[in-house]
């Protein structure tokens, strides 16, 4: 690729971008993630670890991810749409991208133990993956309805060697696994390291996971210039702490020719606080799991209760940059209910026999939205993040009868 994935903007040197993100810590923690920000900044700049993520990238999760024109969605919504097959990597997610290059620096600091929450379980299945392959121990903390909800990513866990670690208070979902997983690593922050699962956290894992993910879009806008001549006009993604998103867009962020926008989940109803996790429409800057963000809270100004039919999105917060893109204009943010993402679900199953994960069906709705709205809006690439194989059983039990299965 032309564009080494380190080239990024990074944050300032505390890890701000504008007023949001930093690193709210107990003290005892303070070295201990100063010491990864410093061994971070000296591998982006390794050729030696450069060459081997490369090497990782192609030979083990099969990157580059093909572009692939939908032609039947384009032809109904009237506009031309892509999809950016990231669910076509080894372990059938984004997640991948950047567990292999925490697994690496895990290693290279001499750690023997990889710990991280997980949601939908994509990125537990990757961490998983990832330790395996560098020969690290690991610990998945999943809230016990997520693993009801997605069983067959909690085998594959299991199988990979992971430790899969039952969370069972609150609503026992996502929210409640990173507060798990935060616990048990500050119980030895020497031995283990955190490879969370998003752009989230405190500094450097925002800036560190984000340009991990950039080799999505390094990818897309060499691609889609080969295809088409010309760069998207549209790029669009789901966004729950917003890893995916920041994966495709960081690529096209000086070209003001791309709109970028972002689909959170609208649940149930937006009306109704908990039942949905539309983070950077109705939220509020805050500090969340070490760092300030949009933040949705409760009456004590707490993380408030979220939900969404994607495990991989109810999170009461969102990745800092996110929150500063928001400010500045620079991405728009829309929301995505249930029934809008099952019924995206479906039409892309059906239309291009391709089935999504339920994140990643979000942005499809999204798009689908947006090309309703404006018969003009000229292109659209979406990151089609992750595939539905840990959905399809959730999706028929809860769906199937409305949907002809």
């Amino acid at each position: 690729m032309a564009q080494n994935i380190f080239d990024c903007p990074q944050p300032d040197e505390n890890g701000y971008f504008g007023e949001y993100g930093g690193a709210f810590l107990p003290p005892d923690l303070e070295p201990i993630m100063k010491n990864i920000a410093e061994e971070y900044e000296k591998i982006r700049k390794d050729p030696d670890f450069i060459a081997e993520l490369t090497d990782l990238y192609q030979h083990y999760v099969g990157r580059p991810s093909p572009i692939f024109h939908a032609r039947h969605l384009s032809e109904k919504y009237g506009t031309p749409i892509y999809l950016k097959r990231e669910d076509l990597n080894h372990t059938g997610a984004h997640k991948i991208n950047h567990t292999l290059g925490e697994a690496l620096l895990a290693k290279k600091m001499g750690k023997k133990k990889l710990i991280a929450e997980t949601g939908a379980g994509q990125h537990g299945v990757a961490l998983a993956t990832a330790a395996a392959l560098v020969g690290l121990e690991c610990d998945i903390h999943m809230g016990e309805v997520d693993m009801a909800k997605e069983h067959p990513n909690v085998v594959r866990m299991r199988i990979l060697g992971a430790n899969v670690v039952p969370v069972s208070h609150g609503r026992k979902t996502l929210k409640e696994a990173v507060d798990s997983a935060f616990g048990a690593y500050m119980a030895d922050p020497d031995s283990q390291f955190f490879g969370i699962g998003s752009v989230v956290g405190p500094h450097p894992y925002p800036e560190m996971v984000r340009d991990f993910q950039s080799i999505v879009g390094v990818e897309a806008r060499e691609q889609f210039q080969e295809m088409t001549g010309e760069l998207p006009d549209n790029l669009v993604a789901c966004v729950g702490g917003g890893s995916n998103a920041m994966g495709l867009f960081t690529a096209f962020m000086n070209d003001e020719t791309v709109a970028m926008h972002g689909a959170e989940p609208s649940g149930r109803s937006l009306e109704e606080p908990g039942e949905h996790a539309a983070t950077l429409t109705l939220g509020e800057p805050g500090i969340i799991h070490g760092f300030k963000t949009y933040m949705l809270k409760d009456e004590e100004g707490e993380p408030a209760k979220v939900y969404s039919v994607a495990s991989g999105l109810d999170y009461p917060g969102v990745g800092p940059q996110h929150s500063y893109l928001k400010d500045i204009g620079r991405v728009q943010y829309g929301t995505v209910s249930d029934k809008e993402a099952i019924d995206a679900f479906f039409e892309l199953s059906r239309l291009e026999g391709i089935i999504p994960a339920i994140e990643s069906a979000h942005a499809l709705a999204h798009a689908f939205n947006l090309a309703k709205a404006n018969p003009d809006i000229g292109t659209i690439l979406i990151n089609l993040s992750g595939r539905g194989d840990k959905d399809i059983d959730f999706v028929a039990e809860k769906y199937g009868a409305d949907y002809g299965i």
